[in-house]
């Protein structure tokens, strides 16, 4: 894209956006479809849909792959049906995987028609995987040999065709069952009538097309291969996971993460219906607003000590923002260990006990710090006191919620990432609050 994004985005919606939307379509003719996907993403919908109706036909699709569900959904939508015949020439099955979920029904099976026999054959095996598995995502283009093949059939295959992002060369027994790998690095200026097999490597890893997808490609990502063979529980080979697909998944999972902390859909439009954007947002403000009253509900149990000690009051939220703010802290850490695969059952107790170090250590400076400020403040040594224990109380309660929390709501099957911010922000709270007043009502009463 020759013109910047905020630069193209300012040109077409600002002053009345532009006239010639033709004129805007032929300057990103060069781009790449995810700078199209992006560019289209970041328009009001009045003018996403302008500059769609004007984007060559034989790119729609690539485009549209690109994008995230909900602004796909709205272009496809607006699509009139008589055009769809036309978008669809050429399309491909790892295509169509990815749209098959924005697609109406009437217009999957149409896309179907579309794929040659091939490709209709590789959809079908495709969907007998649910997208959350890697079977769901494989690529079929690789370069397959029979076990008995020779060096100079692995030349001649290799001069034939090369896919993107393939380094290895599978061998297959006569059943199609994978048997071996060979690196193209190894096939060249190897004697030609060597047998192939002799030139294996030792441990390349295997995928089973029912991995899950995200493991699955953290394999791929630390292999140090282009990509991997996926196999069946028979051992068949079914295709490859590569280097580029598995990098999309992992940052999917990853977005997806971080969007499930605010309660978030990844796939949202920028610009979506006011009524269908708060609607999904609505849902974890309830349950915040029940968390909050809970919180609340404890702080009622002193009302007796903050009428007479109103600068328990004044200092409280302190107390709830360090707890909050070290466990979300711990609470990332411990999320992003356990989406690698890097937290088990063996590591969790010295997890545990580094985490608490770590929390031992601030809440020991942090609780001084605020309960001098509070002493210099409030001129009460017995305020700074109090503050200083319930600070360093809460930062090792948050420390050790921040470790236990998604590992527990991880065996229950929910999303650490999801839930775990909303159920750790309201046990900092509770044992901030009880901490804070229970010892002020004990030393300042």
């Amino acid at each position: 894209m020759a013109e910047p994004l905020p630069d193209l985005i300012e040109e077409i919606v600002a002053d009345n956006g532009v006239d010639d939307f033709q004129a805007v379509a032929e300057q990103l003719l060069p781009a790449e479809d995810v700078e199209i996907a992006t560019l289209l993403e970041s328009l009001p919908v009045e003018e996403r849909m302008s500059l769609w109706e004007v984007l060559p036909d034989v790119r729609k699709i690539d485009v549209l792959v690109e994008m995230r569900s909900d602004p796909r959904e709205v272009l496809i939508s607006a699509t009139p049906d008589d055009k769809w015949s036309a978008i669809l020439l050429g399309i491909d099955a790892e295509d169509l995987l990815e749209l098959m979920d924005s697609l109406p029904s009437k217009l999957l099976e149409l896309a179907i028609q579309a794929l040659d026999e091939q490709q209709q054959a590789y959809f079908r095996d495709a969907t007998q995987f649910p997208d959350e598995q890697v079977g769901h995502w494989i690529s079929h283009e690789m370069l397959v040999l029979p076990l008995n093949a020779k060096v100079r059939d692995g030349l001649r295959l290799i001069r034939r065709n090369v896919p993107a992002h393939c380094d290895s060369i599978f061998l297959v027994n006569r059943s199609g069952q994978f048997s071996a790998a060979v690196k193209l690095t190894a096939v060249f200026g190897a004697p030609e009538h060597l047998p192939m097999v002799e030139l294996t490597e030792e441990s390349m890893p295997v995928i089973k097309g029912t991995d899950d997808s995200t493991t699955a490609s953290l394999l791929v990502q630390r292999s140090g291969y282009a990509a991997l063979p996926v196999i069946d529980d028979n051992n068949k080979l079914l295709g490859r996971h590569d280097i580029v697909s598995a990098s999309e998944l992992v940052n999917e999972n990853y977005e997806r993460q971080v969007m499930a902390t605010a309660g978030m859909d990844e796939d949202e439009d920028l610009f979506a219906p006011v009524a269908k954007s708060a609607r999904s947002r609505a849902l974890w403000l309830g349950i915040n607003l029940l968390t909050a009253f809970l919180a609340s509900w404890f702080i009622g149990l002193f009302e007796a000590t903050l009428q007479q000690v109103v600068a328990l009051a004044v200092l409280m939220p302190v107390v709830a923002s360090m707890g909050g703010i070290a466990g979300s802290q711990t609470l990332t850490l411990i999320v992003r260990g356990l989406a690698l695969g890097q937290i088990t059952s063996a590591n969790l107790k010295a997890l545990m006990t580094k985490e608490l170090k770590v929390g031992g250590v601030n809440g020991v400076i942090w609780a001084l710090v605020i309960g001098i400020v509070a002493f210099m403040w409030f001129s009460d040594p017995l305020l700074g006191l109090v503050i200083c224990l319930a600070i360093f109380v809460n930062i090792l309660a948050a420390a050790l919620a921040g470790v236990v929390l998604p590992v527990i709501l991880e065996k229950l099957k929910i999303d650490p990432a999801l839930s775990g911010s909303v159920i750790l922000t309201t046990v900092t709270d509770i044992v901030g609050f009880v901490a804070f007043l229970g010892l002020g009502s004990l030393f300042l009463l």
